[in-house]
């Protein structure tokens, strides 16, 4: 589960009233405790429901609104009281936080690069089939070129020295990417086959992506990350290990 999918689980998040049992609840709460950016909105989306159920509880309930209802079949003489000053006050005030939770509590954009990145490192970290296995780099580019994904990527000379495995041709709201798995030489885990995912996406394509050399570094979920932009293209490397790993081959 990336940041993205979190949000929208938790913003029908309720405190006090939430559903222990849901099994995606509890994986979105969990990512909160390790995912600084987002337990900041999670706090301010709990701040919002709070001042909006405050400004709920202080609208007055008119005298005798239950039993005029049930005694008048006229809807105007039903919504009257909406008229009344301090009903509308306080009905200004819930529309006012409202507005603002709109604002403050909107999910990161999900064609954005750290969408992007943490789709990818998803990918990277769950069972997946490539399309192509092969250590053999130029079957890779025309495999890739052949289904419409970036193929003229540009190697990192370390990246370039590793044992590729494979690949596969992906896309990702519309858009072709490349993923190239790689070898770093460390001992690999039961039914693994490549520690080194290299993605390729047209930089057109990925929105806030990052501006040039030289490297970002990101730590996501297991995997740490390093993102650069070269030419018309964004490149996102993923591996299991810290920064000082991840740097030898880029």
């Amino acid at each position: 589960m990336n940041r993205q999918e979190a949000q929208e689980i938790l913003l029908l998040y309720r405190p006090g009233r939430a559903d222990e049992d849901n099994p995606e609840l509890i994986e979105a709460l969990d990512l909160v405790k390790h995912d600084p950016e987002l337990a900041k909105w999670f706090e301010t989306h709990c701040a919002l429901h709070h001042a909006i159920s405050a400004k709920f509880k202080q609208i007055d309930v008119p005298a005798g609104l239950k039993e005029q209802i049930l005694s008048e079949r006229k809807i105007p003489s039903v919504i009257l009281w909406w008229r009344r000053p301090a009903v509308l006050a306080a009905a200004t005030g819930v529309v006012l936080l409202a507005g603002l939770a709109s604002l403050w509590l909107r999910p990161v954009p999900r064609d954005s690069f750290p969408a992007f990145r943490q789709w990818m490192v998803r990918t990277a970290l769950r069972t997946y089939t490539m399309g192509l296995e092969t250590n053999d780099l130029n079957q890779i580019r025309a495999y890739l070129a052949q289904r419409s994904t970036p193929a003229d990527y540009v190697l990192p000379q370390s990246l370039e020295k590793a044992k590729g495995t494979g690949c596969d041709a992906m896309h990702w709201h519309g858009h072709g990417v490349s993923m190239v798995c790689f070898r770093s030489g460390k001992p690999l885990g039961p039914g693994e086959k490549s520690d080194l995912f290299l993605f390729v996406i047209d930089r057109s394509s990925v929105p806030g992506a990052p501006a040039g050399d030289p490297p970002q570094f990101t730590k996501v979920n297991k995997l740490m990350t390093a993102s650069w932009t070269l030419g018309n293209k964004v490149y996102l490397l993923a591996g299991n290990g810290d920064e000082e790993f991840l740097r030898k081959f880029r």
